[in-house]
């Protein structure tokens, strides 16, 4: 069960770069803000039908507030709230939506062939698993 006050970050369990990006967030994430569950959980089905989205796919979605971001969008929210200097990135918000979208959508296409995938979510490691809300031990339904 999510913690109150926390925000939730949902990404593509068998992606490579998906799940380096979630070690990445966390690591600069001292307040343990962010929470996360792979799209493949029922953890994550269960929220997603809370909060629909114009499209669902694959991509990573933020719930933060009441609300659910995607895209860009969702990722230029986390990196407000991360340490160092990512936070200077929420400025790209100004960039029209379908512009950031679009490379968005041109690194997500193409993921699987830069940086591979595996077969089952992974697992993730003793100091992360508090942060998780689900890890999709289980298959999609």
């Amino acid at each position: 069960m999510p913690r109150l006050g926390n925000a939730i970050i949902l990404f593509d369990g068998v992606c490579n770069l998906c799940n380096a990006s979630v070690r990445f967030v966390a690591a600069r994430d001292p307040s343990a803000r962010y929470q996360f569950a792979p799209l493949q959980s029922r953890t994550a089905r269960g929220l997603l039908a809370d909060y629909p989205l114009p499209e669902r796919g694959d991509s990573v979605i933020l719930i933060q507030d009441g609300k659910a971001y995607q895209k860009s969008e969702a990722a230029l929210r986390i990196a407000r709230h991360l340490s160092g200097l990512w936070p200077l990135l929420a400025v790209c918000l100004v960039i029209p939506r379908p512009i950031r979208d679009g490379v968005y959508d041109v690194i997500g296409r193409r993921r699987y062939r830069w940086f591979g995938r595996t077969d089952t979510c992974l697992l993730p490691s003793d100091a992360l698993k508090s942060r998780f809300l689900d890890w999709g031990d289980e298959e999609p339904g």
